[in-house]
This record gives C-alpha cells, structure tokens and sequence, in this order.
C-alpha cells in the first residue's frame, strides 16, 4: 500500500508541477492577476492627488455656455492671456486636446501670435501605434524606447511655438489603462515625452530616473484618486473670470475634455474615466516620486514552486483537518503579504500563480490521501468484519466517540459454545478434512453471530467465546444472544446428518449463556492486548456452558428474565457452579415464540 502511495504522490505531484508551470506561462490568470493588482490600487488610493494640480475641464457647463465642441481657436486667447499675467502664472498648461488640422486662418494665426507670448504651453502631439491595416506600425530603438515613423503634430504655427508632449494611451490586452509610455520616439530618434512627463520636467522634478528603471521607458500609473478627487474648474468660470487669478499661481494646469461622451477610457481604478485625469495620476505620481514594480517573473517562478512544496509537505504531515486550517491560513498569509508589499513598498508580487499551485497541490494531495485512506478505512472493515457484524463496524467507522482504552464496567451477555464428539470424529478424518470441518463449523458460527450483533471474543480449539453489547451499544442483547444460540442448533441439524452418513459419528453443541457486568475492553500487556470480557459473570457463562448435554442451550436467570418473552424454556432446576456458594438456576431454550427485527 505504502509503495502504491509513494507512486501517486512522485507521478501525480510531477503531473501537478507540470501543470502549474505551463498555466504560468501561458499566464491563463493574467486576468486574475490584473483585477488582484487592480484590488492594491483602490484599497491603496489616498484620493488626495497634489494640491498644484488643477484641471480646466470642458464640461456641459462650458459647452452649453459657448456652444457645442470645437469652438473658434480665438476663444483660448482670453484664457492664456489670464492665465499667464504676474498673479496666476502657473508652472505649466497642457492641453489635452488636439491642433491637428487647421482651422480659420485669422483664428489660427492669432492664437499662434499668443501661444508665441509664453514659454510654459503644451500641446499634444499622438503617435500612429497601428497603421491604417491594423499592424503593429513601431519598433524599439537603440535605448529601448518605443519607435514610432508615424505621428500628427499640431499645425506648424502652433508646433513651433509650444512644447511637445505625445498623449498616447498604452493600452493593455484587455483595453484598460494601468501604464504609460514616459518617451516615445519619432522616426530619428528625437523623444517626445509624455504630458505628465514634460510637465513636470518644466517645474524642475527630478523625473529622469523614472526613464532608466523599464527598458520601454514605461511606468505603471500609481492611480492615487479617481476624476472626482481632483481640482476641477469649468472652462467657462476661468474664462469669465469667476475664478480668482492667484488659484493658478505656481501650479500644474491640465486643460482637457470632462464633458459626459468626451475623450474617456477604463483605468485600473476607474471603469469610465476622463483621460485628462489620467493625465493627472501620471503628473501627481511624478510629483510624489512614487513608483510602481512587478516583482519578476522568476521570484513567481520560485513562489510556485515553494507553495507546491509546502502544500505536499502539511497535507501528509498533518490530519485533515489540521491541514485545511493550514490551507487556509497560507492562503490568508499570501494575499496579505502582497498587499502589505504593494502599499508599503510599492511591489506588487504575483500572488496569483503561488495560490492557483497550492490549491491543485492541496487539492490532489489530500484527494489522494482520503481516497487511500477510505481503502484503509475499508480494509480494516473487512477484517473485523470477521469478528464483528459488518452493521457494527460500519457504526464504529462512522461513531465519533473512541472505542474505550482499558476496561469499562458493562452489561454483557456472554455466549459460549463447545463442540461435542469432535475428538472421536478427528479420528476419523485425514487433516485436511479437520480443517475443514473445523473451517465449516466457525463459519456457520461466526454467520449466525454476526448475523445477530455478536462479537467473535476468540475462538479456543472446538469452543468459541462470544459477546453481545460490546464494543457498541446493542439493544436487546441478551435476546441476540439466545437467537444465535437457537440459530446455531437449528443449523446444526444438517451438518449432523451429514456427518452422521459420512463417517458415522455423532456430532454436537452445547450453548451456554449468562447476562450480567464485566469488565471489557483492550486487556494485556504493552506489546499485546485483545479486546475481551473478563470478569465473574463471564465465568458464570462458562461454566453454564460446561453443564450443558448435546444439542442443548441453557441461559442463566438473569437471561431467561430478559428474554422470556421471546422463547419457550425449560427450566432444569439449580446447578451447583465451580467458586460459587449460591446454586445457579438453569433454563433449556425449546423454541422461539417471536422475532425481533433488530436482530433479523
């Protein structure tokens, strides 16, 4: 058996660490993982985003105040020309809207005349990431950034008088924005660097570390407040001048759709959030110096099989039981420690893998050990199936109180049984055929037993020792007892015949049977114990058994008054037994009145 198991947990567990590998690789959680990563960031947003960020939305308001989207290019005049005088000039102002395609000539050309005052304006500029047949249509440069041939720039007037900056949205496979690319660069190499990026260059943030730390100068957004959390300001209200001048002073200022229908994008924190704001997570992670890593892959690697390992190791260490808790609480223990990695270290560790590893590990495992446990369970059920009734054992399989250690004091009824002329009939046969008389004899005495609740004690050469009541509790036992006995010599008339034609002798039984308290349990010594009876009553049994004649069965007082109901008696007066003072009186069983069904 023990050989059997060693090969399903080498194989299965190969089986299992295969499989597990192969699931990492071909990330078929990848989705979990996100909406696990996704989880960090929500419970770990402050929803206090930098105080110098303000954003200038073009919301209803403003849309219903000026009309309906694009509006006359001379309309930001005013703005720019408020935003930038000595009171309220801020840092920097981004536009996140598109100067692709002209306009009104006078329009453009009086915007342009502004736009050239100031030194601290943005416009964007969008890289074309797939050509016009859906390809991947950029590459990766010598430092690794991405490479783009394709871009559209602001008109010419407006390009050669602000800075540049890329608004590209780094998308990932399910459509939802969780990073950015800080640099893209054009077809010759010159970077562009993100909104977010150049904005805080130009207030002197020391931003150019964030370049070296992914090899596609990459950066997860650190999502610390979703599009409510941010200062927010109507187009309209600055440009009528609702708003006081000095909120702009010395500020980040992000100008950007934040209408209903406009410019809007799934983020990792928000499922509908306007892409200005997104624009402002960058900036504000930019301003805080805060970062965001993926914990490699080979740290994954090794977790896995760690949490494989552990899983073998408690599932044949521990009970069951014992090991779901264990189960339970490493699983406990590894989503925690991520989370406390990613709010205090700003590491997120793929927790996903480890926890999918260890519950196929668990799971096979302690499949596999109940299954050859049930086969043990299932065994032993069989071998003591031979001493006590299949019904019994089944009870104490299923019972959640311990068969009692040592000796308890109980009522028993004890039967015991001898084989007369067996001696004379020996004689007569070769030893095989004792043997198997003998082999007939105990199995029709063990069926009858078993069949009515009895306990095989031992069997002693041509005698047999029988308990009714133990280890179990069973209704009626004195009535089993008496049932056995009369069904052993109804039994018994066939193999008398038998033997009888056979080889002319006669064969018989006599049945002894007393009800009273002993003592029964597992007696012995350290190295061998048999669970028995022991006590005066059961000597009562034996030596009622020893005054019987063949083919009779006699019972005790105490017996006959439980089961006098049951059976015809005979009483054959008062017996004197060996190391008694008291005369014991005897009853000869005659025949059966009626049948109780606990014992059918």
């Amino acid at each position: 058996m023990k050989k059997r198991i060693r090969k399903y947990i080498i194989y299965g567990n190969a089986l299992v660490v295969l499989l597990c590998f192969v699931l990492f690789m071909f990330q078929v959680f990848l989705t979990l993982e996100r909406s696990l990563y996704e989880f960090d960031l929500k419970r770990t947003a402050s929803h206090a985003p930098h105080e110098d960020i303000v954003v200038i939305g073009i919301d209803e308001h403003s849309l219903q105040a000026l009309g309906s989207f694009p509006w006359d290019r001379q309309i930001y005049i005013p703005l720019l020309d408020m935003l930038n005088m000595e009171e309220s000039r801020p840092i920097a102002i981004a536009f996140d809207i598109l100067f692709t395609s002209a306009s009104d000539p006078q329009s453009d050309e009086a915007l342009a005349r502004t736009l050239a005052e100031y030194d601290n304006i943005i416009m964007p500029s969008y890289a074309n990431i797939e050509d016009e047949y859906n390809r991947k249509a950029v590459s990766f440069g010598e430092d690794g950034a991405l490479q783009a041939d394709n871009w559209t720039h602001p008109i010419p007037i407006f390009a050669e008088v602000t800075e540049r900056a890329h608004i590209n949205a780094r998308l990932d496979s399910d459509g939802v924005i969780r990073r950015n690319w800080l640099q893209i660069n054009t077809g010759d190499g010159t970077p562009i660097y993100s909104m977010a990026f150049k904005m805080a260059q130009m207030g002197n943030i020391p931003v150019e570390s964030y370049l070296g730390r992914n090899q596609h100068k990459e950066i997860l957004i650190d999502f610390q407040a979703t599009s409510n959390d941010f200062l927010h300001i109507p187009f309209v209200s600055v440009l009528n001048g609702e708003v006081p001048p000095e909120i702009f002073k010395d500020r980040y200022v992000l100008i950007g759709f934040t209408a209903v229908g406009y410019d809007t994008g799934q983020t990792a924190i928000e499922q509908e959030m306007k892409l200005v704001y997104a624009h402002a997570n960058i900036l504000n992670q930019l301003l805080a110096q805060t970062y965001i890593s993926m914990a490699p892959n080979l740290y994954s690697a090794v977790t896995v099989l760690a949490m494989i390992l552990l899983a073998l190791w408690f599932t044949w260490r521990f009970k069951t039981l014992h090991s779901v808790l264990i189960f339970m609480g490493t699983a406990a223990a590894l989503l925690i420690g991520q989370y406390y990695i990613f709010k205090h270290f700003g590491l997120y560790v793929d927790t996903v893998n480890p926890l999918v590893a260890l519950s196929l590990t668990y799971l096979y495992n302690v499949s596999i050990k109940a299954y050859f446990e049930a086969r043990q369970r299932s065994f032993i059920t069989k071998q003591f199936g031979r001493y006590l009734s299949p019904e019994l054992v089944r009870e104490i399989a299923r019972s959640d109180q311990e068969i009692q250690l040592g000796g308890i004091h109980k009522e028993l009824s004890i039967l015991f049984l001898d084989v007369r002329g067996f001696t004379t009939l020996s004689e007569q046969m070769k030893p095989e055929e004792v043997v198997g008389f003998l082999n007939m004899m105990f199995d029709l005495i063990t069926t009858k037993a078993l069949d009515n609740k009895g306990t095989i004690d031992k069997f002693i050469g041509d005698a047999a020792m029988i308990l009714y009541n133990a280890p179990l509790d069973v209704p009626n036992h004195a009535y089993c007892a008496v049932k056995t006995a009369y069904d052993i010599q109804e039994g018994m008339k066939q193999v008398r015949k038998e033997i009888e034609e056979q080889y002319g002798a006669s064969i018989s039984v006599g049945i002894g049977i007393h009800t009273g308290e002993v003592v029964v349990g597992n007696i012995g010594s350290f190295l061998r114990v048999d669970y028995t009876a022991i006590g005066d009553n059961v000597n009562v049994a034996a030596r009622i058994e020893s005054n019987t004649t063949a083919n009779q069965v006699l019972v005790s007082e105490e017996t006959y008054a439980l089961t006098k109901d049951y059976f015809d008696y005979q009483c054959v007066g008062e017996r004197m037994m060996k190391g008694k003072t008291i005369a014991v009186k005897l009853y000869e069983v005659t025949g059966i009145k009626k049948r109780l069904a606990i014992a059918d």
